[in-house]
């Protein structure tokens, strides 16, 4: 409901406007509040995890008054609202089970926690028009970093001493490539449509910023984990958008140039390298490499094996494995409290029933995204990046990588839904506000 014209200009109106909650709180004042801090969430998120957590506990606090309750309530009959709060719900119910100390079973909640935003991101989303502030911020942010990383690359004395890999200015080189393949892969889409429509010298901007997020992952600090994602991203935007022969074009295109880059990095071949060195590796030198996932891999499955139904309860995994590393030596006498695989992770804690749970929730998010829209392509890029990462991490379960998980299903779910209503009359609406 929004302020007659003049309405603010008196104090009697202005009085009579706050003593009636439903006119303040969904205001097109409140509401640009509202967006102006999500717009802030994800441009803080590739610098500081304090940053973002101020600023989400402020989105929320902005956010709920200006909730529907009824609206919001129905809502949460659709599927890609309710699993994740099913998901958090079996995580509570998880501690009823669980063997340790009620601080380690409480804290086993806390990183499935944040999937409880995306139903309230994805109200959100579908009421206002101001998505593509979101994703526009954490570009520009993401462009910031990623221009950082170069200068601190040749002028090392700038880069901050906690940081322990060159090219990295914040956080770390995992995080830092998830950013810049989100936003190399989100820019192809734009590329591709300035390009169809013969807008050149726009089609070459969005493309040359791409190729230097991709070249700054390839050539400066590499998750070896970013070479699979990229490759499946980029054979599912083939697929999605682009005709047979310009697909099987920009796939021998990308065989050339991964020859290219392969002869002419000499970083990337010693990553690549060091994968056969690591399997080899027999002690704990190594910070969780190749040896160590598969011997963390193997234990969860023996893990499994023994509560395959429920799991052992949240906040189990380093119980787990404490317990069976009594009497052993090297390897298997590691304890970890995360398995470096998110199936693997929820396996343990929630048994079958937990590992259902997560596809259902990551195939109905996928779902979110079927039509030929920016914002589709974008939260598809998102969920496809989180499932392929998430065999050989828990990055659902992790700060950084869980957070742009949460925020692109919202943000660019919500856009879509907001999308698909407007075409036609979905089976199970949700709220449009």
């Amino acid at each position: 409901m929004m302020v007659e014209p003049g309405a603010m200009h008196t104090p009697t109106r202005l009085a009579h406007w706050f003593d009636r909650p439903d006119t303040w709180r969904r205001s097109a004042i409140w509401l640009l509040a509202v967006d102006v801090l999500a717009v802030m969430t994800a441009a803080s998120l590739p610098w500081s995890t304090s940053a973002t957590s101020v600023l989400v506990v402020l989105w929320v606090i902005v956010v709920v008054p200006s909730i529907d309750r009824e609206a919001f309530v129905r809502d949460l009959a659709h599927p890609a609202c309710a699993l994740p709060v099913l998901f958090v719900a079996l995580a509570i119910l998880g501690t009823l089970w669980a063997d340790g100390p009620w601080a380690v079973r409480l804290h086993g909640i806390k990183p499935v926690a944040k999937l409880l935003l995306i139903p309230v991101l994805l109200y959100h989303f579908q009421r206002t028009r101001r998505g593509f502030w979101v994703l526009t911020a954490f570009l520009a942010s993401c462009t910031l970093l990623m221009i950082l990383s170069w200068i601190v690359l040749f002028f090392p004395g700038l880069k901050p001493a906690h940081t322990l890999s060159a090219g990295v200015p914040v956080k770390n080189y995992i995080d830092q490539n998830q950013e810049f393949a989100l936003c190399a892969f989100a820019l192809a889409l734009p590329a591709l449509i300035a390009w169809r429509r013969r807008k050149w010298k726009l089609a070459t901007r969005y493309l040359a910023l791409a190729l230097a997020f991709i070249a700054n992952m390839l050539f400066v600090a590499l998750a070896r984990t970013a070479l699979i994602y990229m490759a499946v991203l980029l054979v599912v935007f083939a697929w999605r958008h682009l005709g047979r022969r310009a697909m099987l074009a920009l796939l021998a295109s990308a065989i050339v140039a991964a020859s290219l880059i392969w002869t002419t990095s000499p970083y990337l071949r010693q990553r690549i390298g060091d994968i056969g060195v690591e399997y080899q590796a027999h002690d704990i030198s190594g910070i969780a490499s190749t040896a160590q996932r598969l011997t963390y891999w193997r234990k969860s499955i023996k893990f499994l094996a023994e509560a395959p139904l429920l799991g052992h309860g949240s906040g189990s995994v380093k119980a787990q494995f404490e317990r069976d590393a009594v009497g052993q030596t090297g390897l298997e006498a590691e304890i970890v409290g995360n398995p470096h695989n998110q199936t693997l992770a929820v396996a343990v804690q929630w048994g079958l029933l937990g590992v259902m749970l997560l596809y259902a929730m990551w195939l109905n998010h996928l779902l979110l995204f079927t039509a030929r829209t920016l914002a589709a392509w974008i939260g598809l890029v998102v969920v496809v990046q989180n499932v392929v990462s998430s065999l050989l991490n828990s990055h659902l379960f992790d700060f950084h990588e869980g957070w742009l998980y949460v925020l692109g299903v919202g943000v660019a779910g919500g856009m879509s839904l907001r999308t698909a209503q407007r075409r036609r009359a979905p089976a199970m609406p949700l709220h449009t506000g």
